[in-house]
């Protein structure tokens, strides 16, 4: 599995998404590469500062072909790979090269107006090149409501919303909780038991189209 963690917007949970899938997949026993493809470097800085023992390598290229994260794969042994991307419209090429790359597209969203207005644009960019990639498939593409509210009504309107705009929304959410809005830097401990272990069973289960 090679998954991409995009989303356009700045500030939507990408980062803590792709680090707490990675450590729930080590949880697991699996083998697992992060690519840190955002030039700000916030994943490779939180892996720096926690001592992480999961590999992590820049690449925010506009060239990051699947046969880079494939010879990865390969000469290093490991199972999968998750790609943290950047998140501003400038960046727009390298989170094209990143899901060209991807088996998985993974887009966290919070339920609010402002995030879901701009996911009908990550939508068309996914789609726009999906198809250009080197897999056999195009990626499987997702949304993970994030930043929820227990029992609030948005969360369920939304999610009709980008269902019936065709997306496949994991029925997994997180909430909006101290422990991941304050997670940077410091150790992931326990991943599966999150929310996001709870996502991540139900992403292996999603087959690419």
């Amino acid at each position: 599995m090679i998954l991409s963690v995009c989303n356009t917007k700045g500030g939507s949970s990408k980062t803590t998404t792709a680090a707490y899938l990675a450590h729930a997949l080590v949880e697991q026993d699996v083998k697992v590469l992060v690519i840190d493809a955002d030039p700000q470097g916030s994943i490779t800085r939180w892996a720096e500062m926690a001592d992480w023992t999961i590999p992590v390598r820049g690449m925010a290229s506009t060239r990051l072909h699947v046969q880079d994260v494939g010879v990865e794969l390969e000469a290093r042994g490991h199972d999968a790979v998750i790609i943290d991307t950047p998140g501003t419209d400038e960046r727009r090429a390298i989170v094209e090269s990143a899901v060209r790359a991807s088996t998985h597209v993974l887009v966290p969203v919070a339920p609010t107006s402002i995030e879901i207005e701009r996911m009908a644009s990550v939508k068309e960019l996914i789609d726009d090149v999906a198809h250009m990639g080197r897999h056999t498939a195009p990626p499987a593409s997702l949304a993970l409501l994030t930043r929820t509210i227990p029992n609030a009504v948005a969360t369920t309107e939304y999610r009709e919303l980008l269902t019936e705009e065709g997306w496949h929304v994991l029925r997994s959410t997180v909430a909006r909780r101290e422990v991941y809005a304050q997670a940077f830097g410091g150790p992931i401990e326990r991943a599966t038991a999150t929310a996001y272990g709870d996502a991540l069973e139900e992403l292996l289960g999603v087959k690419t189209p």
